[in-house]
């Protein structure tokens, strides 16, 4: 039922998305130089490595690390990367994940390869076995202002009480959280 939901929801905002997709690709382009899309290396369902892909917003020297870890993300920022970043519109490329089945709408956002230690805390409490997606219980509960055993602590929670009704709430609030850009560094 979920995939089925997954698919349909995805091919819809595709077409949907289809222009807008198109001006931020046009633009992407025109602002800064290096590839329309940044496709990063991700944990997936049972820790496989996958590459998912979102809008570049920073530039193309950056370190691939978590954006909170570098000392000064802004410098960082492509011309319209705080603008993408805030509006959530660089995260429309990862449909295509859902589509390819790497990722669902709802679940633990996927881990940066690198990240050692929320891997090994996910793989502890079983959430490694979840699909990630492309929101979840952890991202309208803090987002990126959430240390890591807190963010795998809400993992957990959605692990046990995961449901269709969760997942509408979920993205319901995600949408309410993205419309408000809560939680939002950069």
């Amino acid at each position: 039922m979920k995939r089925i939901f997954d698919l349909f929801l995805s091919l819809l905002l595709l077409l949907f998305f289809a222009f807008p997709l198109l001006i931020i690709a046009f633009f992407v382009r025109i602002t800064s130089t290096g590839p329309i899309l940044y496709w990063s290396d991700r944990v997936g369902r049972n820790n496989a490595i996958f590459s998912m892909p979102k809008f570049r917003t920073m530039l193309v020297e950056t370190p691939a690390v978590a954006t909170h870890l570098l000392a000064d993300p802004g410098k960082f920022l492509t011309p319209i990367g705080s603008f993408l970043r805030k509006s959530s519109l660089d995260e429309l490329p990862q449909l295509w994940s859902i589509i390819k089945g790497d990722m669902s709408f709802v679940g633990p956002r996927p881990a940066l390869y690198n990240q050692d230690d929320l891997i090994a805390l996910r793989t502890t409490y079983g959430v490694e076995h979840l699909l990630p997606g492309l929101t979840g219980w952890a991202q309208i509960n803090g987002r990126d202002e959430l240390p890591i055993p807190e963010k795998v602590k809400l993992d957990v929670e959605y692990l046990q009480r995961q449901s269709f009704s969760l997942d509408m709430k979920i993205m319901f609030l995600t949408f309410l959280k993205v419309i408000r850009r809560d939680g939002i560094t950069h």
